[in-house]
């Protein structure tokens, strides 16, 4: 996706709106992305958004503007990509040191999902910018527009089916509710091919125990097949079959106790009840 940041946010008064990029909530802080995710638990990301300085810095203050787009450094991609996470209209001062700012609905939407990436760096003594100099020294564009579902928090073992582009995304940003729920089990799971409806049994044990780890291979942009050779012949005819087509999702957890004769047994009798050899994607 490359959206200019002009283009996208065409609904902005520019002489009236600065940009703020929230990186850390004071020396050693909190991250400014993390406190977003948490804005129902406590008021960080707010103050961060509303903080006035008291310092001679006139430039990082809203005095002279009436809105505010709010990012936070997203840093599971990197240092120079932020996400969204909101409009904001400034009231007033709350304190001498904070203003009183309101949500908006203008792109709510789009809160928590929308990803810009800026072509050059940003100093941490100016975070706070004019809207035309995002746009043309900043140089940033829409780089990402993640799906609405909240991929950060955990819904249960049984409460979901990933698409590859999902899977791929909780793996490389480290998702921490995903990773530590996915590692402390192991279990059998259901790769489905959404083309035609095969189904691929498969489960986690050994020494790799959590599921997370034998998913983690399948997330693999370099490998996305897990060692699995019917899954090595899809690739080589078309290498985004599977990214495009298969999902994930889990059919029985089980203790990381259970020794591996039990869990293959578990995974044996997935594969009798869905006939995944007779009809599906296991060949063994």
């Amino acid at each position: 996706m490359e959206i200019s940041f002009k283009t996208f946010f065409d609904k902005i008064d520019v002489d009236k709106t600065k940009v703020k990029f929230n990186m850390t909530s004071g020396k050693g802080g909190s991250r400014a992305w993390n406190n977003l995710q948490d804005e129902d638990k406590n008021d960080e990301w707010y103050n961060m958004c509303a903080h006035r300085s008291l310092k001679g810095q006139a430039s990082n203050n809203l005095d002279h503007y009436d809105y505010v787009l709010a990012f936070a450094q997203y840093y599971p991609y990197g240092p120079e990509y932020y996400i969204f996470g909101g409009l904001y209209k400034k009231i007033g001062l709350r304190s001498e040191d904070k203003y009183e700012l309101e949500l908006v609905h203008d792109y709510e939407e789009y809160r928590k999902r929308l990803i810009i990436r800026l072509g050059a760096p940003i100093g941490r003594d100016v975070y706070s910018r004019k809207f035309e100099n995002v746009c043309d020294n900043l140089k940033a564009i829409i780089y990402e527009i993640v799906p609405e579902k909240n991929l950060t928090k955990f819904p249960g073992y049984s409460n979901f089916v990933l698409t590859h582009e999902n899977l791929q995304r909780i793996v490389n940003n480290e998702e921490s509710e995903w990773r530590d729920a996915l590692s402390r089990v192991k279990g059998v799971y259901c790769i489905t091919d959404m083309s035609n409806g095969k189904l691929y049994i498969g489960s986690a044990y050994g020494k790799y125990a959590g599921i997370w780890e034998r998913w983690k291979s399948y997330a693999s942009i370099n490998n996305l097949t897990g060692g699995n050779k019917y899954f090595e012949e899809l690739k080589e005819k078309d290498d985004k079959y599977i990214i495009q087509n298969f999902t994930y999702s889990i059919l029985e957890i089980m203790d990381p106790k259970a020794s591996d004769e039990e869990v293959i047994a578990r995974e044996n009798h997935w594969k009798d009840v869905f006939k995944s050899k007779e009809y599906g994607m296991n060949k063994n």
